[in-house]
């Protein structure tokens, strides 16, 4: 089967990772065969709130699923689209195909088969990974017909012996569906069958329970029948097995058990076709996370396998408590078996022998909670024989050799909600979105899931968003019920840590981003990086901190708080901390920006020498980590200067990773931090400072459609510049001013002024200030309809790029002697384009990359190769998606419109030429909009083409 829905969305041979298009595929597949309306699909994308450009990012959407999937695949129709698989391409098709051929088999035993074979297909609630209301309603169907089809399989199979239906597997079909009553009477005929009267009438008694508190209603005449008869034993049952009595010692399961799906699978799995013999199971992670919940749940699914003993102790690793030794822990163990005090043997290693000889003769499930080492569990597993060991454990027990580890992680967001919802009831279920917001400020653990919800529960008054607005940004103060606390369970933790590493860990707690590395620990703690390197590797054992790549580490929301609370207990330590966190950032971000700065540029890169010039990224490889590591933390910093007052380090941050916020089109985070850095200069009076910030913040505001404002602020750079004599500075922003004045549709002033600027930077012998007034000319002559002029000028451009050694002015102006080329019909310009894409592509030059897509797109529609064209656009689109660029924007949907037009798509076009338009306005770019226009009116004048 290529396509699956039942359980996660999984797709053979490719991955759909974008969450948008895995919500696009999902509709389809739940629709195969027909048509789906694009509102249909808007709705399940974006819910109540699409916004302005929903339809063509639905369109984005939709190519690339079709560039992932089979050709032909995904039809256009008239309302939507359509998928289109055959009936052995999509599980839900050959479901529905077995469930309907085991009905109409007369034979119990082969139509049981058949249904087994159906609901084998699933591997979990239908679509259960995609997080869209309107895909969960059109699979809830899905789910329903399963629920009736495992119950018509229970019914065939409890018909020809009820041996061949696990109690525990009904057990959890019954904690999926809690109130479908023939289920619950199928489970409770199952006990009652295999000899557990007691569990039977147990759990009828719960059954009774839940419809009552649920439901409000008494069970229904079937299950009060079947009730009846138990307790007049007019049920068949199986004799009671001779000798002793089973022992059950696990503690009181959770009712609320909520997730973990794929992990309670694979252990059932493991379980079901394991051979006799030991097997052990070690579960590690951070405090909270459900350790030990989910051992009790994995011992419970178990213990049909493992039925004459179930055994369960805490060992104290991490408590108030002092650690379980060894041999105190094997007395517990041999008493839960039932072995009297005065039996138990003295010497340690008789002890063991004995326990290991009393559980050779038993099928066990034990569970070791809360361990401390690996020496303190070692000598508790059992030897020889059938059983099953489950470890819980905050540290990794790398020193228990043949055991499955699985590190623990926190629940998924749907997961969280869930366990929220369960626990609180229907007034969560009414504000969807405040329980979203609460789980997410629990940071997703479940521990502080519970006492959040637990918390509402208490207090019958209180709406989702009453508590939302108690746990504010720093929800962990208020994380409590009664003596439980989330604090609390983290303290037991750090209080067993070693004082270097108590050290570190509260100054991690410092840093504001999602993610960090061994030198942004070292710089916080002034530490050698060895050093550094080796505390966070011991913290990550005991899962204070999470290993996320390799070298590359975070906090969990919850327990960064707790470690902020920590350090600003010690105010001299916490500033002395932040000073080197911003030292360092701004260098590394300097160390990386140097290279792709201009020339220019770098005389306003005025940075104090770092202080600790050992931690800065060294050669190409280690800057690229880098920037995959800390660019996107990187503002988080510059508002922690911001908010503590550093105004220095302010405007220096934010200086020293302009470059790479521009090349990377990531302008919202460019104009926050520089706006940060503007008013941190004004307070500080420092009028050069005061001009750096204003020229770069006008990059960001021009690039996002504010051109008036950019044209304001370099204005006012250029006033500071020339007041302070910096004459060179100073002609670098009239240099941006013409740029300016040309793209807002003034291109014989921005081509004087051009000029002006380059004769300046020739008196000056300033071979490096004149690449930008070059462009704005080769721009301008272009648009003048001077193609020859303008190559002439892109090529100088070029050449002194290339003697600057500046990559992205390079490639930069590479494309756009590429695209000048092209226009003048010269035969190379293809392959320069196709360069020029591929270079700005891989260096992340996401500007340019688009500028080179649109030109090759513009080509290929010259040369007749409108399918050519089309894909060249599409990547155009797909290279600017995000990016807010307006002007830019109105360019590439511009291009593509024309070619559309060109093509004989004339809705199409018509669409593109109204949004090109719309961006035009918005970035003030007069040429694009007078040529959207332009292109409307060509479709109204011409209504059935030229």
């Amino acid at each position: 089967m290529r396509y699956r829905i039942l359980g996660g969305l999984a797709v053979r041979d490719t991955e759909v990772t974008a969450g948008r298009d895995r919500v696009v595929l999902a509709m389809l597949l739940l629709h195969s065969g027909r048509g789906v309306g694009v509102d249909a699909l808007v709705d399940a994308v974006w819910q109540e709130r699409p916004p302005a450009t929903a339809r063509a990012q639905l369109h984005t959407c939709v190519s690339r699923l079709r560039r992932a999937l089979p050709a032909d695949n995904i039809r256009t129709v008239p309302a939507g689209y359509r998928l289109d698989v055959a009936d052995d391409d999509l599980d839900a098709l050959v479901y529905h195909r077995l469930v309907a051929a085991a009905r109409a088999e007369p034979d119990p035993d082969s139509a049981a088969a058949l249904l087994r074979q159906g609901l084998d297909l699933w591997r979990g609630p239908a679509l259960g990974d995609i997080d869209s209301p309107a895909v969960h309603r059109l699979a809830a169907a899905l789910d329903q017909h399963y629920a009736t089809a495992v119950e018509d399989w229970v019914e065939l199979e409890l018909t020809v012996g009820g041996e061949r239906v696990p109690p525990a597997d009904l057990h959890r079909l019954v904690e999926r569906f809690p109130t479908r009553e023939r289920l619950r009477g199928q489970l409770i005929r199952s006990l009652y069958a295999g000899g557990r009267r007691a569990d039977a009438l147990a759990e009828y008694r719960r059954t009774r329970a839940a419809l009552v508190d649920e439901l409000g209603i008494e069970p229904g005449p079937e299950l009060q029948a079947l009730h009846r008869q138990m307790l007049a034993g007019e049920l068949p049952a199986a004799p009671v097995p001779a000798g002793a009595a089973p022992i059950r010692c696990l503690p009181r399961a959770v009712g609320d058990f909520t997730g973990r799906t794929a992990l309670l699978d694979r252990f059932r799995t493991q379980v079901d076709t394991a051979p006799p013999g030991p097997s052990v199971h070690v579960f590690d992670g951070m405090a909270g996370v459900g350790k030990t919940t989910l051992a009790i749940r994995l011992a419970e699914l178990a213990v049909d396998r493992y039925p004459d003993a179930h055994l369960f102790i805490d060992l104290h690793g991490h408590s108030d408590r002092e650690a379980v030794d060894h041999g105190a822990a094997l007395s517990t163990l041999l008493r839960q078996l039932g072995v009297a005090a005065n039996r138990i043997a003295g010497p340690i290693d008789q002890r063991t022998a004995q326990w290991r000889s009393e559980l050779a003769r038993r099928r066990t499930v034990l569970v070791l909670d809360n361990a401390a080492t690996s020496a303190q569990v070692l000598p508790l597993l059992p030897g020889c024989g059938d059983h099953l060991t489950l470890v819980t454990s905050r540290h990794r027990l790398t020193g228990l050799d043949g055991v499955r580890t699985q590190p623990l992680a926190v629940l998924t967001e749907a997961e969280a909600a869930d366990l929220f919802i369960r626990i609180v009831g229907e007034r969560a279920v009414a504000e969807p979105v405040a329980v979203r917001e609460v789980v997410r400020r629990c940071g997703l653990l479940p521990l502080a899931v519970r006492l959040a919800a637990a918390r509402l529960s208490r207090r019958r008054r209180w709406r989702v968003a009453d508590l939302l607005d108690r746990l504010g940004d720093t929800a962990l103060a208020e994380l409590t019920a009664e003596d439980r606390t989330v604090a609390a369970a983290f303290a037991l933790s750090y209080n067993q840590l070693a004082t270097p590493l108590q050290r570190l860990f509260r100054l991690l707690g410092l840093y504001p981003g999602e993610r960090f590395d061994a030198p942004v620990a070292a710089a916080l703690a002034d530490l050698p990086r060895d050093d550094a390197e080796d505390l966070l590797a011991e913290l990550a054992d005991v899962n204070l901190v999470e290993e996320q790549d390799f070298a590359t580490y975070r906090l969990h929301d919850l327990i960064r708080q707790y470690a902020a609370t920590l350090a600003a207990a010690d105010q001299p330590e916490r500033q002395a901390a932040l000073r080197r966190l911003f030292d360092h950032a701004t260098h590394a971000a300097a160390t990386v920006a140097r290279p792709l700065e201009s020339p220019y540029s770098l005389r306003t890169m005025e940075l104090d020498p770092p202080l600790r010039p050992d931690l800065l990224p060294g050669g190409e490889l280690d800057q690229r980590r880098w920037l995959d590591r800390n660019r996107c933390d990187h503002l988080s910093i510059v508002r922690l200067a911001d908010a503590t007052g550093a105004t220095r380090c302010v405007w220096q941050l934010a200086r020293a990773a302009w470059r790479m916020w521009y090349l990377a089109a990531e302008y919202d985070e460019l104009i926050e931090a520089h706006r940060l850095g503007l008013a941190a200069a004004r307070r500080d009076g420092d009028l050069r400072m005061t001009a750096v910030m204003a020229n770069y913040l006008a990059s960001g505001l021009f690039r996002t459609g504010r051109a008036r404002k950019a044209v304001d602020l370099v204005q006012t750079a250029y006033e500071n510049f020339s007041r302070l004599g910096d004459v060179n500075s100073a002609n670098t922003c009239l240099a941006n001013l013409a740029t300016l004045r040309y793209l807002l549709g003034d291109i014989e002033g921005g081509y004087r002024a051009a000029r002006r600027v380059l004769d300046h930077a020739r008196a000056c012998a300033e071979p490096e200030d004149m690449t930008n007034p070059l462009n704005t000319l080769g721009l301008a002559a272009a648009r003048r309809g001077d193609l020859a002029e303008s190559l002439d000028w892109f090529r100088r451009a070029m050449f002194l790029a290339g003697v600057a050694g500046v990559d992205a002015e390079r490639y930069n102006t590479f494309g756009n002697v590429a695209a000048t080329r092209m226009r003048m019909g010269h035969r190379p310009a293809e392959r320069m384009l196709r360069l020029a894409l591929s270079l700005n592509l891989r260096n992340g030059y996401k500007p340019a990359a688009a500028e080179a897509a649109g030109a090759l797109g513009v080509l290929y529609r010259r040369q007749g190769r409108f399918a050519d064209a089309i894909a060249r656009h599409r990547t155009a689109i797909e290279v600017i998606d995000g990016l807010h660029d307006r002007q830019l924007a109105a360019q590439v949907h511009l291009e593509y419109g024309e070619t559309l037009l060109a093509a004989g798509r004339r809705d199409a076009a018509a669409e593109l030429f109204r949004r090109a338009a719309a961006h035009a306005a918005a970035a003030e770019a007069g040429h694009e909009q007078a040529r959207s226009h332009a292109g409307l009116r060509a479709l109204t004048e011409y209504p059935n083409g030229r």
